[in-house]
């Protein structure tokens, strides 16, 4: 019985452990939706993909400040582009994110 019980605590430390890499990614991730530029943009895109100008059009940004959030987002893996033509397409990419978004926007409507 002891036996068990030793088994089930180091399961239990283990499930609490974050390796560095975890870590890392965790941070930039809450990091990415610190921003409010970038929550808007991921905001706009939880519905529908966007060109670079429809974004900063939407959002009253400069399409510089759009591209450079972009890019953040994108090597976060949280949005993702498709390219036709000249015009790149961004869509979300990564549905967890936006769950977490969506949770984060309810819970402070709520105040």
């Amino acid at each position: 019985m002891n036996e068990n019980l030793e088994k089930e605590e180091d399961r239990s430390e283990e499930e609490h452990y974050l390796d560095e890499e975890t870590l890392f990614i965790v941070s930039q991730t809450f990091k990415a939706l610190s921003d409010p530029t970038r929550i808007r943009i991921l905001n706009l895109l939880c519905s529908d993909e966007h060109s670079v100008n429809d974004i900063a059009e939407r959002l009253d940004l400069n399409q510089s400040t759009v591209s450079h959030q972009l890019r953040f987002l994108k090597q976060l893996r949280l949005v993702k582009y498709r390219r036709e033509g000249t015009t790149f397409y961004y869509s979300n990419d990564d549905d967890h994110i936006i769950n977490l978004l969506k949770q984060a926007i309810d819970h402070a409507s709520h105040h």
